[in-house]
């Protein structure tokens, strides 16, 4: 197609200014008739770059839209996640949807990441088909539980994962996972664990739940925890876990990442209580924001009353635009209350974001205003992580 522009921007290729083009038309449309013309157009580029492989070009329009708007940022990104999780997206009579069944959990030793037996694979098809999905759907299920260094980086990866188990779900198969080709896990204190899958449905018919009449996410939420979740907890012993509502693979990633936050603050002073024996009450914490180019995170380190040394720390990453005002740091500090500590010391200025050269490990904020490493006050077990997720 000619392109109205000869003079490429800030160095884009052709590709990615046309996806810079498409998204700005779409974020000032006027009205759903012209949205479906910026659509339409997006969506077959999009379709092009995930089948090509072509995930720097994506990512350069993303960060062009970042620094000059943030609304055709949001409409491409969120564009490029729809299409990429779109299992059924060369199918004309079908709807296929990569789904995330996230779990948080937290443990003092390792947690697993592993490969699913047919019994438990059979049990999940049963209460996901009992509780979280709408009837006649057929399902794959992914025969592993995913840590997030397991699961496909970028946009095309996850295209091209959606494909595969989308082919599966088809034909109402699951799908046996090499595990040898996964990458290694990195272990922390608490982190989150993902049940992969994928629905296909006739197109335009309910996938979940909740879509059907009278349904409801919360209702499918509270039964998927205690007959779903009674399948995977097994999955992980000696760990805390807690079942966040399965969803669109995006969607449900975000929503595990916001959930997690406020879980690593209660792991976190679980594990301090378990560790030291120290009670909530006898913890203080220190929260301080720490800067790149903006604000990314908030770090809180974690002392005894009695002592300065900061024994343990958390990372509150700043997710998106509902992280952007000042009640971010009244949420921390309602989930430190909540959580049993009540001496809490908000530090106002910026520091860097740095981290120990040694281990890589961020530092975090002490009494006295400075970044420090985190260090129990005796040696822990050679399993047991020394930081938080």
């Amino acid at each position: 197609m000619k392109r109205p522009r000869s003079k490429r921007r800030s160095g884009l290729g052709p590709d990615a200014e046309r996806l810079v083009w498409l998204a700005n038309g779409l974020a000032e449309s006027g009205s759903r008739a012209e949205d479906r013309l910026w659509e339409n157009q997006l969506t077959e580029l999009i379709d092009q770059l995930l089948d090509e492989g072509d995930e720097d070009t994506i990512n350069s329009a993303l960060d062009q839209l970042y620094s000059s708007s943030l609304t055709a940022y949001d409409e491409l990104a969120d564009f490029v996640e729809s299409r990429a999780e779109n299992a059924g997206r060369k199918l004309a009579d079908e709807d296929v949807l990569l789904v995330a069944a996230p779990l948080l959990s937290w443990s003092r030793y390792r947690i697993p990441a592993l490969a699913i037996s047919d019994a438990v694979l059979a049990n999940l098809r049963v209460h996901l088909q009992a509780h979280v999905l709408a009837d006649n759907v057929r399902l794959s299920v992914a025969s592993y539980l995913f840590s997030p260094d397991q699961l496909p980086v970028g946009y095309c990866n996850t295209a091209r994962f959606a494909e595969e188990i989308g082919v599966a779900a088809q034909a109402d198969q699951d799908l046996s996972i090499d595990v040898a080709s996964l990458p290694e896990t990195t272990q922390f204190l608490s982190d989150t664990r993902y049940l992969l899958f994928a629905v296909a449905v006739p197109r335009g018919k309910p996938m979940f739940r909740w879509q059907e009449n009278a349904g409801d996410r919360d209702h499918a939420l509270t039964q998927w925890r205690s007959q779903g979740g009674a399948c995977l907890v097994p999955l992980l012993p000696g760990c805390a876990v807690e079942v966040v509502l399965p969803d669109a693979y995006f969607a449900a990633s975000r929503r595990a990442d916001r959930e997690s936050r406020a879980y690593a603050v209660r792991a976190s002073v679980a594990f301090l209580g378990a560790t030291l024996e120290a009670p909530a009450s006898n913890l203080r914490a220190i929260i301080a924001p720490f800067h790149d180019l903006q604000l990314e995170e908030f770090r809180i380190g974690l002392t005894l009353k009695d002592s300065d040394q900061v024994v343990h720390g958390i990372v509150w990453p700043l997710l998106g635009a509902e992280d952007d005002g000042p009640d971010v740091l009244a949420q921390i500090e309602a989930t430190l209350r909540e959580s049993g500590v009540t001496e809490i010391l908000s530090l106002d200025h910026h520091f860097p974001m740095e981290y120990c050269d040694d281990c890589g490990a961020p530092l975090y904020p002490s009494p006295e205003g400075e970044a420090v490493h985190a260090e129990l006050p005796e040696t822990p077990d050679e399993q047991m992580p020394r930081h938080l997720h």
